[in-house]
């Protein structure tokens, strides 16, 4: 909750909000948790689950009553479950919206009615993923879905490398000098950076 503050007084627009437990704990902790946030601040709040990574996962009924709040207004969801996205649209319809993670396919999220994706790809590829963005909230899918296929391709770089380490490896190959990934982690090795940056340049 000091955080949230924090970020607030600095003048943020929004709340990311992910749960972080090192003991599963039960719905009703779950969902204290992130009413907490939310009642500390006067901006919205996106509440974040990744349930390959952590304890305790957001359960559909949790989720349909945080939707009530009137500051949270979305959920970005990182799992692999697209018909989970599907289920949240359907029971919780304009009160939450929908954000796919990169393990998704954010035409398909945005198809079944997702407002759009939160992802480490469209970190190195930012002029492709609003490209996208925009073919898909006009119903342009004849044009969505090949921009789709072809940026899948660094989806999949992303999934067989560490994440951190493709959008520093990224970067750094188009010219932003940020370093590298926070140890444990490593770099990439030169033969992946290589598949990276050839991944990048067929992308466009």
């Amino acid at each position: 909750m000091a955080q949230a503050k924090a970020y607030q007084a600095l003048g943020v627009d929004g709340i990311l909000a992910i749960l972080e437990a090192y003991f599963p704990i039960k719905d009703a902790q779950v969902e204290a948790y992130f009413r907490a946030i939310a009642d500390a601040v006067d901006i919205p709040v996106v509440i974040y689950t990744n349930p390959n990574f952590q304890r305790s996962d957001l359960t559909l009924d949790v989720i349909a009553r945080l939707a009530t709040h009137p500051r949270i207004v979305g959920i970005k969801d990182a799992s692999n479950n697209t018909g989970r996205l599907l289920s949240i649209i359907n029971r919780c319809g304009d009160d939450m919206q929908v954000f796919a993670a990169s393990a998704h396919i954010p035409a398909a999220v945005m198809l079944i009615g997702g407002k759009g994706w939160m992802a480490g790809p469209a970190c190195i590829v930012p002029r492709q993923s609003v490209q996208l963005y925009e073919l898909c909230k006009a119903g342009k899918w004849n044009d969505a879905i090949p921009l789709q296929k072809k940026l899948w391709r660094v989806n999949e770089v992303f999934a067989r490398f560490n994440l951190a380490a493709c959008i520093k490896a990224g970067l750094q190959s188009q010219g932003y000098d940020v370093g590298d990934p926070v140890p444990p982690q490593t770099p990439l090795t030169a033969e992946e950076r290589k598949i990276v940056e050839g991944v990048l340049r067929e992308v466009g």
